[in-house]
């Protein structure tokens, strides 16, 4: 997957760069998002993939079904990447775009996985201490897994915090083999 990354990555940073230039980081968001949604689509994958599909037919196609999201800007980047053979690229590239967005305005996605469903209370006190820890603004996103057994699991970029009894559990059998 390295290679597909290393592929998407000069077109995620070309549309940084213009939303950065714009200031309005949402209106790229929103016509990745829908680009991506298409380009999952198994019909289209399809289509992306024949090599008897002909760019611009299929940009045109694109830029129909995503309608009002995308506007002159967007439908130029779509073309761009129809012209080089780099649709099926758009998940990655709408991927690495949020993360350089997040990045740019100090927000870190992270998600804490429970065994029980966590109140909004204390997934409220959870994102301040992790805002205190990480100095940067946290989207928290919560979720529940009952194979965890109890306590939780929380992921916030790179860093891993595992307070889950399964966890604790795999941490005493290795400690007793």
């Amino acid at each position: 997957m390295a290679e597909i990354s290393t592929v998407a990555r000069p077109y995620a940073q070309a549309v940084f760069k213009l939303a950065q230039e714009a200031g309005d980081y949402a209106r790229w968001t929103d016509a990745l998002t829908a680009a991506s949604t298409i380009a999952r689509d198994p019909t289209m994958l399809a289509l992306i993939q024949s090599p008897r599909a002909e760019s611009k037919q299929l940009a045109e196609l694109f830029i129909g079904v995503a309608g009002d999201h995308f506007d002159p800007q967007a439908q130029n980047f779509i073309r761009l990447l129809a012209e080089n053979h780099r649709l099926a690229l758009l998940p990655v590239i709408t991927e690495l775009y949020e993360v350089m967005r997040a990045e740019a305005e100090g927000v870190l996605d992270a998600e804490i996985v429970s065994a029980l469903p966590i109140a909004t209370d204390q997934q409220d006190r959870i994102a301040a201490a992790l805002k205190a820890r990480l100095g940067r603004e946290i989207s928290l996103t919560a979720t529940t897994d009952p194979e965890l057994l109890g306590g939780a699991v929380i992921r916030a970029g790179d860093m891993v915090i595992d307070g889950s009894v399964r966890g604790r559990l795999h941490k005493l059998a290795g400690a007793l083999t």
